[in-house]
Parts: C-alpha cells; structure tokens; sequence
C-alpha cells in the first residue's frame, strides 16, 4: 500500500484512523468494528448521550527542528500550509510549508508517527493525531511545535480526527472507547468530553461548519459496513441527516469559508477524486477526474484554492487547485510521501 510505504510500527488503528478507506478499494478514519452486519438498511435511532469522563492532560516531549528548503515553487503570494511527511525519517511528523519562499520547517520528531489537523482559530494551536505504543490520541501544540499536550489520555481507548470549533473553545474528535468509532466532544483543554453520536456502525472524521452550527462527518450507518457517505448534524448530536449518496465511499469533508459547499474525496470505480457538493445535496461536481488517487482536500482561508494530496507523480505531493478544479500544482515536490495538508491561518 503506498499510504503506509516506510512507516513503521503502524498499530491496526492507523490503517483506517487517517485514511479510513487505504486499504479498500483516511488517515483516513479510526478502524472499523467487525461483526456489526452489512443490511444497508439498519439504522438506529439518534440519542447523544453525555458520557462525561474528565481527562487530565499529559504533557508530551516537544520537538522543533528545520529541514532543508526545497526548491522553490512556481506557486506565488503567501500562506502556509500543514502537512505530514517521512521525509525526515521512518515516521510521519508534521512539518510547515511557507507558500511564498517555500521555506519547509519541521514541527516533530519523535519514534511514532504524527498526523496534522487544523489550526485553532486564532493561528496559535494545532491539533494532531498522536501515536502511543499501541493506542493513538488526540494532542494539541503550539504553531511552532513546541507543549506538545496529550488532550484524550485514554489508557485503553483510541482517538483521533480532531477538528477545532469556529470560536476555539471546543474540539470535537472520534474515539473509540465505547467500543466503535463515535463523535465526541471536549473542552479545548481536553476536559469534559462528551458523545455525540451513538450508533453501532462507524461514525467519525467531525469537521465544524464556519458557523459552529453543524458538524459533518463519515459514516457506514445507512451502508454496507465499510461503505461511507457524509452526514451532518446539529452541534449538539441531534438532527443527523445524510449528504451524500452517490455511488462511492466517502471520506475527510471540508467545508467552504462561506459554508456553502463540502469538498471530500469519493472513490468510485477504483478511482479516489476530489469532489465538492452543496450543503444542500445540490451541485455534486468531480473537481479532479484524475486516474492517479487524490485525497484529503482542504480549503484555503479566502475560499480561492483547494489544497489535497495526490500520487500522480509516483508519491504522495501536496498539490494545489484553483476552488473550480483548475490549475493544479505540486507544492512539495519531494521523494518522500507528503500528505494530509492543513492550510494556516
């Protein structure tokens, strides 16, 4: 599988935690629980359920070092974008392109992989996925990599897919302890977690709407197990309703700065693309229609671009797109994999 090429000691959380569907014909998702039946027709009733388990935060060994500056690229004006790469080794860790000079820095270096989410409103945090001998967390750290937190600290439970809310008070995030992969939030301090979801299929990859108003996220609940689509709900858990329903699997939604459109990926006649649709179910549109695999795509803040990544030039490159598809460009242009791109603020 070219998603997990050098990456060692890779737990069975990682095939679907990122990348839900790396191995299906993610990043990106948590793996999906055996045995829950395959009738597309099952559903179960809404209930969010308040499971409130305080976690106190543990505090990680920060790391801060500077790889070499690529190339540059013929991409001009500013911005930053957030990625993940073993470019630096056999793991993934997080490293921060500066559009303009093309200047990469390295944000982590340690002996297990580490997988990006967002910046926190303000430009001062990242959330990120974090990997322990066998489980994996959600942690947060400063923009230049240092505190590194562990926010989750479930001894038995594996967490993932942080997204921030649009006022930073909250992050909502997917764990599995309750036994399959559900919605919870927390405090942006790690504190008070809460369900939101309760469902025995899949549920997971939250991502906040800019209005803090609705949630989208991934889920197999209304499918065969192991075929997803999107859905949105109420902050809150409540008014769950399916997005998509097309002929593919659906993965990592990302919303317009306006609120009116998703992008995410759909695979589709073994193909992975980059797709958009209104909030509305209307507008459904393949902004790639590549036969290389393009994934995880992410609006740049003025809603112009669409950064993703793609292995169209043999490895995996974080390239940018014009919001309609057009004039995409490779970025990284490096030999290691490069992926999961985050735009800065």
């Amino acid at each position: 599988m070219v998603y997990l090429r050098n990456w060692q000691k890779l737990t069975p959380i990682l095939v679907l935690l990122l990348y839900t569907a790396a191995c299906m014909p993610e990043a990106t998702g948590l793996a999906p629980t055996p045995g829950m039946g395959d009738s597309a027709s099952q559903t179960v009733a809404e209930s969010a359920i308040p499971t409130r388990t305080p976690s106190p935060p543990a505090i990680l060994t920060p790391a801060a070092t500077l790889s070499p500056t690529p190339s540059p690229t013929p991409l001009g004006g500013s911005g930053q974008i957030l990625f993940a790469s073993n470019r630096g080794g056999p793991y993934a860790d997080l490293y921060l392109l500066d559009i303009a000079s093309s200047r990469v820095t390295r944000l982590t270096q340690g002996d297990s992989n580490t997988f990006p989410g967002p910046f926190s409103p303000n430009g001062e945090q990242i959330v990120f996925t974090g990997f322990g001998l066998t489980r994996s967390f959600v942690g947060v750290m400063a923009a230049d990599g240092s505190n590194q937190v562990n926010l989750t600290n479930q001894a038995d439970a594996d967490d993932g897919f942080p997204s921030w809310s649009p006022d930073g008070t909250l992050i909502a995030f997917t764990s599995r302890r309750d036994g399959n992969n559900e919605i919870y939030e927390m405090n942006a301090d790690g504190s008070d977690p809460i369900r939101l979801t309760n469902n025995p299929k899949d549920d997971f990859a939250p991502a906040w709407s800019p209005d803090g108003r609705q949630i989208a996220f991934i889920s197999d609940r209304e499918n065969v197990t192991g075929i997803y689509s999107i859905y949105l709900m109420n902050a809150d858990g409540s008014e769950v309703r399916r997005l998509t329903n097309d002929q593919g699997s659906n993965y990592s939604p990302s919303w317009s700065p306006d609120g009116m459109q998703i992008a995410f990926r759909s695979d589709q006649n073994g193909l992975s693309d980059i797709y958009i649709i209104g909030i509305n179910g209307s507008g459904l549109k393949n902004l790639t229609n590549d036969p290389a695999d393009d994934w995880a795509p992410a609006w740049s803040p003025d809603g112009l671009q669409i950064s993703f990544q793609t292995n169209r030039d043999g490895d995996w490159e974080i390239y940018v797109m014009n919001a309609d598809g057009a004039s995409p460009q490779n970025l990284t242009n490096n030999p290691a994999d490069d992926q999961m791109p985050y735009w800065g603020k």
